[in-house]
């Protein structure tokens, strides 16, 4: 009764902990056997974590020079970005060939990665979420979106990405968000008429009140009502001819800005 409630559970019982008592006895050659296949495997995961850390050691030091080119670009001219690929010390991580101690490691490897960003000159190199304000975060994001362009976020959203930009560097920020909207979709909020003059479509918010509510809504402005819109953003003034012209001739430049960027990718 204690192994079973007939003969032939007894029976059963017997020959699982015949098993059981075989797998016991054996556990020291089994124990042993694993040792060795994880020795290889470790052999193995040590190797690629080198080829990998040292690939990301050559990219880190292209992808910093093409970022901070790109920031020359977005009002931006004397940021430099680095990306920091440093390695931490464990005593039960990987010994690499170029390493005095063992190293942390983890499902992406042996490195942390960190990207940092000198804003000003002889500024020291820091951390972007602390080194850059609102406005210089979205700018280093957009030269980040820009130079990776990978494609693999399917919409992007930015506010502030001009602030204190004006003029010149405006188009130029208007260009490179255009640039990325040929592989995402971009959504952008800005005041400047160089930078809406670059959308595909164009919004405006509007606030109405009719004495007793105050609702906003928004709505796409298209051919004059456009002109009228860009004219508004730029003087303040949307019934002047001059105005009007000038919304005309920047938004003329930047639509063949964007065609001749949409003809130098490949495939469209």
């Amino acid at each position: 009764r204690k192994y079973g409630d007939s003969v032939d559970d007894v029976l059963a019982w017997g020959k699982e902990s015949a098993a059981r008592l075989a797998e016991l006895e054996g556990a020291d050659d089994r124990a042993d056997v694993l040792q060795i296949r994880l020795d290889m495997l470790r052999a193995d995961l040590t190797t690629c974590a080198a080829e990998l850390s040292g690939a990301r050691q050559l990219a880190a030091v292209d992808f910093g020079a093409r970022v901070t080119t790109e920031l020359s670009h977005l009002a931006m001219g004397k940021a430099v970005v680095q990306v920091d690929v440093v390695r931490r010390p464990d005593p039960d991580g990987l010994l690499l060939a170029a390493e005095p101690e063992p190293v942390r490691f983890s499902r992406h490897g042996v490195d942390d990665v960190e990207i940092l960003l000198a804003a000003n000159p002889g500024a020291p190199s820091r951390s972007i979420a602390r080194a850059a304000s609102g406005g210089e975060l979205s700018r280093v994001m957009l030269a980040l979106e820009v130079v990776t362009s990978a494609g693999d976020v399917p919409t992007f959203v930015f506010d502030e990405v001009d602030a204190g930009v004006g003029g010149k560097a405006a188009l130029d920020v208007g260009a490179r968000l255009a640039a990325l909207a040929l592989s995402a979709q971009v959504i952008v909020v800005t005041h400047l008429a160089q930078v809406a003059a670059y959308a595909d479509r164009h919004l405006v918010v509007r606030k109405t009140d009719d004495g007793h509510i105050t609702a906003s809504g928004v709505v796409v402005v298209s051919g004059e009502e456009r002109l009228r819109e860009l004219a508004r953003m730029m003087g303040g003034v949307e019934d002047s001819n001059v105005a009007m012209e000038h919304a005309k001739e920047l938004l003329g430049q930047a639509s063949t800005n964007r065609a001749d960027a949409a003809a130098a990718v490949p495939g469209r």
